[in-house]
């Protein structure tokens, strides 16, 4: 194709797109305030599960600033929300725009890492949006007892989608590891050499990532992520060594290593 058919196509699938995000987005309108527990009602489930925990230890409420402050948060969260429904139509314009230039290998690791990769992310969201009650409650039970807490929705919602949003991305690490894996960048028995590091290094990366400062989220974060990097491992040590099933007699050596000769 042309540079101008690759342009025209382009633009078709982003045309596509918006105007199925504004469709998700009127539909998340009319569920902003369902009775049966709407778009803001699952977002301030966790906070409100946070000030049960508390009871009476702590006064918390929850408000929104400003005489816009109703209408913005309304229309940020219908936005986010309209986002993250319709993403599976417009990764598949994405995909669908550039799988005509991979060859038909790259189209196979493609599907799989699609296939793998979004299930991961949702585990990662619904993981950070279980504990995420549990950090809350840590967080606004530093409340002193002559002193209430005053929760400002604007800053509440960028603090949870920072949350979800580090769960969901940390879960698909260990799928990385075994694209480098299958890249020949990183090899099994490196990741086995180097496992007290990883160790370390994920429960470092836990501690800094989370936006909460307990340790219960800090926990919740880093021990899924070692059980997918051990499963990661694993899966590299198998493809390790059907590779080497698979080398011939001087394919087993790297091209810049020095051979036994």
């Amino acid at each position: 194709m042309a540079l101008s058919d690759h342009l025209r196509e382009l633009r078709a699938r982003l045309l596509k797109s918006a105007l199925f995000l504004v469709v998700v987005f009127f539909v998340a309108l009319a569920f902003y305030e369902h009775p049966h527990d709407g778009l803001l009602g699952l977002v301030l489930r966790p906070y409100n599960d946070a000030r049960d925990m508390l009871g009476a230890k702590v006064q918390t409420e929850a408000y929104v600033a400003g005489a816009t402050g109703p209408l913005m948060l309304q229309l940020k969260l219908c936005g986010i929300a309209a986002i993250v429904v319709s993403s599976p139509y417009w990764l598949y314009q994405i995909w669908a725009f550039v799988v005509p230039g991979l060859t038909a290998r790259e189209r196979k690791w493609t599907r799989v890492f699609a296939a793998v990769a979004g299930p991961l992310f949702i585990l990662g969201v619904a993981t950070g949006y279980y504990v995420l009650p549990r950090g809350l409650e840590v967080l606004i039970g530093f409340t002193p007892a002559s002193l209430s807490n005053l929760v400002e929705f604007g800053e509440y919602f960028s603090f949870l989608t920072r949350m979800l949003l580090v769960f969901g991305i940390a879960f698909e690490i260990p799928l990385f590891v075994i694209m480098l894996n299958l890249a020949g960048v990183v090899s099994g028995r490196a990741l086995a050499r180097y496992r007290p590091w990883i160790i370390l290094g994920t429960f470092v990366f836990a501690a800094v990532a989370t936006p909460s400062t307990d340790p219960f989220s800090m926990t919740m974060l880093a021990i899924p992520m070692l059980v997918l990097f051990l499963v990661a491992e694993v899966i590299a040590r198998s493809v390790d060594r059907a590779r080497g099933r698979r080398a011939g007699s001087t394919d087993q050596w790297a091209d810049d290593e020095v051979s036994p000769l």
